[in-house]
Order: C-alpha cells, then structure tokens, then sequence
C-alpha cells in the first residue's frame, strides 16, 4: 500500500511557492462528506498556510465525484483561477458502478488538464473500505487534501514558464 509510511500531511514551506497571489477553485462532491469535508479543510488549511487568502478560494459543491469534471469546467470558465481542486470519495460497492465512476472522473479531470491552461488536481480518493477513506482525509495517513492543495500551489506557478 503506498500510503502505508506516508502522511500526505506533511510538507515543507521552504520548498513551496508563496500563494498569496494565486486564486484557486475548489470543487467538492457532497457523496461521503464526512470524507469529502476532511479532505477540503486539509486542503484549505494548507492553501492558507502556504500564503494564499481565504478571499482567493473558491468552493463549489456538486452532488458526486462523477460532476466533479463539470463542477471544475465551470470555475475556470466563471473564475479567473490559477489552479483547480477537485475533491470526491467513491468507495466501492457490490457493482461495477465503482468502476464506472472512478474511470469517467478520472478522465474527465484529465481531459480539463489537456483542454484548459488551468491545472486541476485530481483529489478523488478510490478506496475499497470506509476506513481506508477515512485515514486518508484526516486519519492515520494524513490528509490527501493537504497533498492536493501543495500539488495545486506547485502547478499554478506553471502557468507562467
């Protein structure tokens, strides 16, 4: 397992781009919030931390990661941003309806990296079990926000090379 000695937690400021003057978006799929609100206040908390001002995020709610994609297409066109988050928790079931949604949000994500010069973060956790949900958004593993949020910082200042 990947994250088994990780805490995607932790970051050194010394290493990141000052966000004072970056604008970002947040999108956040109300399924599983109890999951979906950890990883947006690690993600917010490390936006903030970082530089940014709380006046320079925008949050956007959509009802599952599967409008993620659209969620995120509306901000960059709406927003003038410098990078997107997008946060979702797709846990499996007893269907293939797992797959279905991981593999189109995962696209969908990708295809707005390929179509729009504004980079979005693919925070989507695809988890097997709730508790692995769960130490991923604030629990024994960190928070997979707090590591989108610096991955956002970092692909921002990208849109200047």
């Amino acid at each position: 397992m990947a994250t088994a000695t990780k805490n995607l937690s932790v970051y050194d400021k010394t290493t990141i781009p000052n966000a004072k003057n970056l604008r970002f978006g947040i999108v956040v799929s109300e399924w599983n919030p109890k999951i979906t609100e950890g990883l947006f206040e690690g993600a917010h908390r490390a936006l903030v931390d970082c530089g940014a001002l709380p006046s320079h995020i925008n949050r956007l709610d959509v009802p599952g990661s599967f409008e993620l994609t659209f969620g995120c297409k509306r901000l960059i066109e709406k927003k003038d941003l410098d990078a997107v988050i997008a946060i979702g928790s797709v846990i499996k079931g007893e269907t293939k309806h797992f797959d279905f949604v991981c593999s189109a949000t995962a696209q969908g994500i990708m295809d707005l990296n390929v179509a729009t010069d504004v980079p979005v973060i693919f925070c989507v956790l695809t988890d097997n079990t709730m508790q692995q949900a769960l130490d991923r958004s604030g629990g024994k593993h960190g928070n997979k926000g707090t590591e989108a949020a610096i991955a956002a910082i970092k692909m921002a200042v990208l849109k200047d090379l």
